[in-house]
């Protein structure tokens, strides 16, 4: 008994002696070994608790050190080794291998890697996760936290370079709480990496690019890439340009439409270039303007003068990629519809941006003053101030979205005046050269959408509404609107076709009885390219028609300007 006595109570002492890991300082190239293989075999994940409590064991050795001026730098030297060591060969391995299994998870359609578990094996990382956290002199390892906090860098500043792929963050950041437990942060970036396509600043720095390859759609309200080097194409549409007005503010609405009206100067002039040259030939094919204007009063313009036209047009010569003066003008004329088109979805954009902003407020008809309200409560003038402010702004968001900006109105009123100077005289015969542009545009409509089913897609399209837009906006500033409807074109295309469409169909009546498949065959291809044709004219009508609401076309400049007059009398 006397023996045990002396044994017991030194036993603490001898466990503590026996246990003491204070040798790993001078082994400390053993621990990068030691975390590379709890890394690669992650099953021991837990024992990281007990090698940190043996590094510990190194302190009270180090307190003893009399080569320094004080214990506390050797201490801090150790300290940082230690971590950058587990930086190194644990947590930023443990970062990039989430990282990739995220990215390679999200996009398992692309077929990047072979990640079959029977072939390359797995590792069961969430299990560092699990573990609580590491104390190591006055900080604690939270492994968890560490990880949480790269990924939520990492994905927040990839989505500001590149904002179209917020979507795709967005998964791997729910995918990283259902797989790994982690709990990741929402960027909450501003309301423009929403469904981001161009920015309203990016367009207005390239507008001329921005119109010549981009298609535009007169019923969704909708722009779309023209052709692209990736394997999708770029839309815009009226959210797009709703987050960035919201993001720039309302004042780059004006701006907008102000740069977008000094590029139509550009094209506008072009215009006047092109059918200038074209004066000689247009009266040539036309069969002399005295003719032409005196018979369009009570005839139809016929369909054969136009394709006539047309041919015309293409011996005059070509461009190196097969293109004639009138394709050229088409192009033209497209690219100033594509400008009126931008300018309406400002508008539009503008409109939704308010609405969103005023939806908030309960009843828009009964909207309190609120700088009244803070001066019968007699409270500081800081408040009054931010009263006076918010009525201002309740007030601008009321007003434009109850009415917004006139600015197609603005532009016509810009140029309208310079297009009809007599100096632009030659540019009264612009109503005659639309229905050869229409029948080209047609040519050219049909032309992409067949491409579409095709394997090589170059040149493929199934909208182009900036042609419509632009034939209105112009005949708009000339006042041709009225001579436009005498030519009665689209009722003469319209009876072309529909003449030729009843024309197969007794031919086909006639032949049924003779079985002759190839001639069968000929009559349906012929029926199926006229029907084609006929709805593409009806198409342009349609669009037509509703491009001209836009510009007022109800009314001559001589009504409009008659209305003015009489609205400054009163």
């Amino acid at each position: 008994m006397s023996v045990l006595v002396p044994l017991i109570t030194t036993l603490h002492c001898r466990v503590q002696t026996q246990c003491d890991c204070c040798f790993l300082y001078w082994h400390r190239a053993v621990f990068p070994i030691y975390l590379d293989d709890v890394y690669e075999n992650a099953v021991d994940a837990a024992r990281l608790h007990y090698m940190f409590s043996a590094l510990r064991d190194c302190v009270p050795a180090m307190m003893h050190a009399r080569h320094l001026d004080s214990y506390e730098i050797l201490l801090d030297c150790y300290e940082k080794e230690i971590m950058e060591i587990l930086n190194e060969h644990l947590l930023d391995k443990l970062c990039k291998e989430i990282e990739k299994d995220l990215r390679l998870s999200v996009h398992t359609h692309l077929k990047l890697d072979d990640r079959n578990p029977f072939k390359v094996g797995m590792k069961d990382l969430a299990l560092f996760f699990s573990l609580n956290p590491i104390r190591f002199f006055n900080r604690f390892i939270d492994i968890r936290a560490y990880v949480t906090h790269y990924l939520d860098k990492t994905f927040y500043n990839l989505t500001t370079v590149a904002l179209h792929d917020w979507a795709t963050y967005s998964e791997m950041r729910n995918l990283a709480t259902q797989r790994y437990g982690l709990v990741m942060t929402e960027a909450h970036l501003p309301s423009q990496t929403l469904e981001q396509g161009l920015d309203v600043l990016e367009i207005m720095r390239n507008i001329h690019i921005f119109v010549s390859r981009y298609l535009y759609n007169l019923n969704n309200q909708i722009f779309i890439e023209r052709t692209s080097n990736n394997k999708h194409l770029n839309t815009i549409n009226i959210r797009h340009i709703a987050n960035s007005i919201r993001t720039h503010g309302t004042g780059i609405m004006n701006t907008t439409v102000r740069i977008f009206g000094g590029g139509l100067d550009i094209d506008e002039v072009n215009i006047e270039e092109m059918i200038s040259g074209w004066q000689s030939c247009l009266l040539l094919r036309m069969g002399g303007k005295k003719t032409t204007s005196q018979t369009t009063a009570t005839k139809e313009y016929p369909f054969e003068r136009a394709e006539k036209f047309n041919r015309g047009i293409r011996k005059l010569g070509i461009t190196p990629e097969g293109q004639s003066y009138l394709d050229q003008f088409r192009q033209l004329i497209s690219q100033i519809g594509n400008a009126m088109g931008y300018v309406r979805m400002i508008r539009s954009g503008g409109l939704h941006c308010s609405s969103n902003a005023i939806r908030f407020v309960p009843d828009l008809e009964d909207i309190v003053n609120f700088e009244e309200l803070v001066k019968e409560e007699g409270l500081a003038e800081e408040t009054v101030k931010a009263a006076r402010h918010l009525d201002s702004v309740l007030s601008d968001h009321t007003r434009n979205s109850a009415e917004g900006t006139e600015y197609f109105k603005m532009l016509v009123d810009v140029f309208a005046p310079e297009f009809r100077r007599p100096k632009n005289i030659h540019l009264r015969n612009f109503y005659i050269i639309v229905p050869p542009l229409t029948l080209n545009f047609v040519e050219h409509s049909i032309s992409c959408k067949e491409k579409l089913n095709k394997k090589n897609k170059i040149g493929a399209a199934f909208t182009d509404d900036g042609f419509a837009m632009g034939v209105a906006y112009i005949l708009k500033l000339l006042d041709q609107y009225q001579e436009f409807d005498s030519l009665h074109w689209f009722q003469s295309v319209r009876e072309k076709y529909l003449k030729e469409i009843r024309a197969v169909a007794k031919q086909q009546n006639v032949q049924s009885a003779s079985q002759d498949e190839k001639l069968l065959q000929t009559m349906n291809l012929t029926q199926k390219r006229l029907d084609v044709y006929l709805q593409e004219f009806e198409l342009l009508y349609f669009s037509l028609s509703s491009a001209r609401i836009f510009f007022r076309a109800d009314k001559t400049a001589a009504e409009e300007n008659q209305e003015k007059k009489e609205k400054e009398g009163q």
